[in-house]
């Protein structure tokens, strides 16, 4: 099993955004020392509750932190970007920490209209240009284009480029491309087989030789099946406030409020986004998850109030694997 870590940098109530990205810092490095494979940062905009609003600085000081972790973004709002200024950004970071970048896009807006704007520098919407944009970031990065401008620095390998997507279609043009594929599990469950089929059979070399598909879950992994219930609780809170458009930090698990009826339900449904359990529990749902998608890469979230606590759940998890 190869498993890797996706970091929203989530601030917990009580928690300021620079203790959260300080903590992160520590993460990233005991990361690297359990074994994991990548460590990559989110993008998010106009919320209080998550610190990761510019994963390529972020990739930066975390690569100057450790020695051997690939850093990734999970991924870039490319339709809100230039494609031109993306690949040199990538390939700074890469002539920076050869070999060990990955730049994962995505087709996201990025938040509301009013965020979009400011992102775009009130350009129009250019979500259906997003895999001409893809197109032109890989151009800029091989420097095929047969123009009079190149994208610099000038670096002896490529970084990795990857698509985020939830589906078929985003599975097939990343294939399509030779690009890595990133099923977004815990944002949407019910197609990772097919997401991943697709992938698969639709793969042409590319930027890379062979395919490479991840899938993004929640994992909560605790001592005990009721330990990881416990943490567990306030990621179900924070999943329910977030959709609700209420306070993004994270709560702790702890609380008073009587939920309704849809809350309970609209709690269950969260559940099949993410892994709770022992250790041994993890280990068969993850395992299972494997077989069913065809695929052995996994990036785990962790999105709990504790921060030691979520630490020793990726700890009990490298161990479980034998990172």
């Amino acid at each position: 099993m190869r498993l890797s870590i996706l970091d929203q940098v989530p601030i917990s109530v009580g928690q300021t955004a620079e203790e959260s990205i300080a903590q992160t810092m520590q993460m990233v490095q005991k990361a690297e020392k359990l074994g994991y494979e990548r460590y990559w940062f989110a993008e998010h905009h106009g919320t209080k509750g998550l610190a990761s609003s510019a994963p390529e600085l972020l990739m930066a000081a975390a690569a100057a932190q450790t020695t051997r972790i690939h850093v990734g973004a999970g991924g870039i709002l490319l339709p809100q970007y230039s494609a031109y200024k993306v690949a040199t950004q990538l390939k700074q970071l890469q002539a920076m920490f050869p070999g060990r970048v990955d730049g994962g896009v995505g087709r996201s807006p990025g938040g509301t209209e009013k965020i979009r704007q400011a992102l775009a520098n009130g350009k129009n919407p250019e979500l259906d240009l997003f895999w001409q944009k893809v197109n032109d970031v890989v151009d800029w990065i091989q420097n095929i284009r047969h123009q009079t401008i190149s994208a610099s620095p000038q670096t002896q390998k490529p970084p990795q480029l990857f698509v985020l997507g939830l589906g078929e279609n985003s599975a097939i043009e990343a294939g399509n491309r030779g690009l890595g594929f990133v099923h977004g599990y815990f944002i949407k469950p019910d197609r990772g087989i097919e997401a991943h089929e697709a992938y698969r059979n639709s793969f042409k070399k590319g930027l890379l030789d062979k395919p490479e598909a991840l899938t993004a879950v929640f994992i909560v992994c605790g001592e005990t099946d009721e330990h990881a219930e416990l943490l567990a609780q306030s990621q179900d809170w924070w999943l329910l406030q977030t959709e609700k458009g209420l306070d993004s930090r994270v709560p702790n698990g702890a609380t008073s409020k009587r939920l309704t009826d849809k809350e309970l339900e609209r709690m269950q449904v969260n559940r099949k986004r993410m892994i709770v359990g022992s250790p041994m529990t993890v280990k068969k749902q993850l395992d299972k998850l494997s077989g069913t998608i065809g695929s052995d890469q996994f990036l785990v979230l962790c999105n709990i109030y504790d921060f030691k606590e979520k630490m020793r759940s990726f700890e009990r998890l490298a161990t479980l694997y034998s990172l």
